[in-house]
């Protein structure tokens, strides 16, 4: 699709060179606008006249430009992107025209592949929950615009009757489920059913004790045996002290919890759930979003999962448990040898696509190989432009692109340097999304630095994750001798922390060695050549892309090496094996679920392909002799790919037909352990044998021994 560009310096409040800016993206000079909103409207209009694509360099007027396309009647699609606050209001404002050319470049790229999409129905039945007073007070106010419904779970006094919404009591509720599919569960621990009630207050009047509240729940510490309010009940039937059946469930499509302390305390609550605690204000936020919560919903389904390669679990032995660990919204569980995601509770943060070492959990909002593109694209068009050592600044959409804005108008006040010239603000829907493979795709592409930005909403297992995800691929950089490259995770919580962040970040790394990988830079390696840009593009396959990325590194690394020690964890590795135990039994052959170890059908032979393997540990919980180890290192180079054989031995012959079925030690390992078991203690050569002379030697009849044989013998 073509496409046209419109930019604008604000009234003049930001420098732009649109020569450079447009040579930079291959389109020629870009006319710059002073004030595209307002005086210069008619130059807009005349763009939308056209079917082409069109790229605004502003996202503060974004809403009337819409407004006046829509008026317009225009169909054609409409990009905004922000060249104000991310580096046009900033101090160092003259150096930006990289970036901007960097963004421009981005906004270019065609539309991803739409992702199948999890869809929630909610008709507005609302359960509310907690103490009576609370929550009595929220379901009066509530009542008119949602299907209320409530479980008290104290006898506190308040007054239930003259309400029809029904009303439950009851301890120990637990709440499973998301929006529009919520089931709670509790103990009918109340003696009083207030399904069955009629409000009648018959009981509230025979009790001697006054034991019994206006919200007809049961103080039994004042309660005695005599039953009166049994009595009074009558043949309603609602008070009975002798239930055996105390299970409680309802379904429903909201949850509201009115408890000071949430009954679900994951980070990432459930949709359709709200916990205020004992904070009014919050409260009345959460009525207010659960109003908006009623009809058909839909969001992307963040995740794709390929089950052939997932290294959970084999033969009920655990390998890798790391997606179900870091999930902070419980979405993830282990199903057998298998995880199973509920798309309807993943929150999309793509922290189990991070940490999965084999790559079977991928992101898909976006895929990779999409945000792959868009690096690769921005970090294309800014060295086209002439820039620099670009660092790639990674944050998330709304919290992260919150404190980017709020930054840039704080520069354009006099009260912060801004968003540096060479840092390209990149926004994702989740920081914890974006793991190794990307972090190394982005130096081979010629990336200096790669900063992720923590706003502080973020898991705090996402943040420990990131952290060692970053040990990996630094001993990997490191190792190959890139002393100018950096990767970082960036800690605000404001735009003011933010700035100071970003300061502290350039001045330290103003005094680090120059990028031996940036193409087209002044900076020189060790080798005495800068890196040029890698060529290849994010695949949709993790492994695949780490290979593309690592494999480019290594051929212009400054020290090249041929193996490389990483630390503990690290998805990379061998595997060590004590010939002395190992039988080749082939046990770790079955378990291992990325073909990194495999059998010869010819021979007795263990066979590994270093550059399959994930280091998730089934082989060596699997191994019934304890002969396996793992070492993390990476090998570089043609020879990780090629299988090696790591144990080997001559195979052994059965005794009758002489066809090879083992190895001497496992069949002398396998005699000793079973000569003396009952169904080999007659005969232990039959272990000696075949599976197949075996069961012949079984079939046929014992011979008959005359006494002259046995004297004989």
């Amino acid at each position: 699709m073509s496409q046209k560009t419109r930019i604008c310096n604000c009234n003049h409040t930001m420098p732009l060179d649109g020569a450079a800016i447009g040579a930079a993206l291959e389109s020629g000079p870009l006319p710059v606008a002073t004030q595209l909103c307002r005086r210069e409207v008619g130059q807009y209009l005349q763009t939308l006249e056209g079917g082409e694509r069109i790229i605004i360099g502003c996202t503060q007027e974004e809403p009337l430009f819409r407004e006046m396309a829509e008026m317009k009647g225009t169909v054609a699609p409409l990009r905004f992107v922000n060249l104000r606050e991310t580096g046009g209001w900033s101090a160092e404002a003259r150096h930006t025209t990289p970036k901007m050319a960097a963004l421009l470049a981005a906004a270019r790229l065609p539309d991803a592949e739409p992702v199948p999409e999890v869809e929630y129905t909610s008709e507005g039945r609302v359960l509310l929950l907690g103490p009576a007073r609370r929550v009595l007070a929220w379901a009066r106010k509530l009542e008119r615009q949602l299907q209320v419904s409530v479980l008290l779970t104290d006898g506190a006094d308040a007054v239930l009757s003259g309400h029809s919404w029904p009303a439950f009591s009851g301890s120990q509720p637990r709440v499973q489920g998301w929006l529009g599919a919520f089931k709670v569960s509790w103990q009918q621990s109340n003696a009083i059913d207030l399904e069955l009630c009629t409000r009648c207050n018959a009981c509230v009047k025979a009790c001697p004790e006054g034991a019994i509240s206006l919200a007809y729940q049961i103080d039994l510490n004042a309660c005695s045996t005599h039953r009166d309010c049994v009595a009074a009940c009558g043949a309603v039937g609602a008070i009975d002290f002798e239930r055996v059946d105390t299970e409680r469930s309802g379904q429903f499509d909201l949850v509201f919890d009115l408890h000071e302390t949430a009954l679900l305390r994951m980070h990432q609550l459930p949709q359709g759930y709200f916990a205020p605690g004992a904070d009014e204000g919050a409260a009345a936020l959460a009525a207010m979003q659960m109003l908006e919560l009623v009809g058909t919903f839909g969001k992307p389904r963040f995740f794709q999962y390929k089950e052939s390669i997932c290294a959970h679990s084999r033969s009920r032995q655990q390998g890798c448990n790391a997606c179900i660990d870091i999930c902070s919204a419980e979405a993830i569980s282990s199903v057998g040898d298998h995880i199973q995601v509920t798309p309807q509770l993943c929150a999309g943060c793509g922290a189990c696509t991070t940490v999965c070492p084999s790559g079977a959990l991928t992101y898909a909002w976006p895929r990779a190989s999409d945000l792959g593109e868009k690096v690769r694209t921005m970090l294309a068009a800014y060295a086209r432009a002439g820039g620099a050592r670009p660092a790639l600044l990674l944050h998330s959409e709304e919290e992260g692109g919150a404190l980017v804005r709020d930054l840039g108008q704080l520069a354009a006040a006099g009260a912060a340097r801004g968003v540096p010239a060479r840092v390209l603000p990149v926004g994702v829907h989740h920081v914890a999304s974006v793991g190794m493979d990307l972090w190394l795709a982005a130096v081979a592409y010629g990336a200096v630095d790669v900063v992720m930005l923590a706003s502080g909403a973020e898991a705090p297992q996402y943040l420990d994750a990131l952290a060692m995800q970053m040990t990996y691929a630094r001993a990997i950089i490191e190792g190959l001798g890139y002393g100018g490259i950096s990767l970082q995770l960036l800690h605000a919580r404001d735009a003011a922390e933010l700035d100071r962040a970003l300061e502290q970040f350039a001045a330290s790394r103003a005094t680090s060695p120059a990028h031996d990988a940036a193409p087209g830079s002044a900076g020189t390696g060790l080798s005495g050549a800068a890196m040029p840009a890698a060529g290849f593009h994010v695949a949709a396959a993790k492994r695949e892309t780490l290979d593309f990325a690592i494999t480019h590194l290594a051929r212009h690394a400054p020290t090249p090496q041929d193996c490389i020690t990483l630390p503990p964890g690290a998805p990379f590795g061998t595997i060590e094996i004590d010939k002395d135990k190992c039988t080749l039994c082939m046990a770790c052959v079955g378990a291992c679920p990325e073909s990194a170890l495999t059998d010869n059908p010819s021979t007795p032979q263990l066979r590994f392909t270093e550059s399959n393997c994930v280091q998730c540990g089934l082989c060596v919980r699997t191994c019934p002799e304890q002969a396996l180890g793992l070492t993390p290192r990476l090998v570089l180079g043609g020879q990780a790919k090629q299988p090696r054989v790591i144990n080997e031995a001559q195979p052994y012959h059965c005794i009758k037909c002489q066809k090879p079925f083992g190895t001497l030690q496992m069949v002398e390992n396998m005699v000793n352990k079973l000569a003396g078991h009952g169904a080999f203690a007659a005969n232990p050569d039959r272990l000696r044998m075949c599976p197949d002379c075996r069961v012949i030697d079984m079939m046929q009849p014992e011979k008959e021994v005359s006494i002259f044989e046995v004297k004989r013998r």
